[in-house]
């Protein structure tokens, strides 16, 4: 069975924010603020597309 593409999105989320709890503590703002800016990017793109 594979996976719809909002589970796909919600794995590497869940995949990403585990890569970035495990950086130092110093390290994870920066992260966390990247992360941020890209779904924002893809929010302000496609706003319907994460409304599933």
């Amino acid at each position: 069975m594979t996976e719809s593409p909002s589970e796909d999105a919600t794995a590497d989320l869940l995949s990403h924010l585990e890569v970035i709890e495990a950086q130092p503590l110093a390290s994870r703002a920066a992260a966390y603020e990247s992360l941020h800016d890209s779904l924002a990017r893809r929010l302000e793109a496609d706003p319907s597309a994460s409304r599933s």
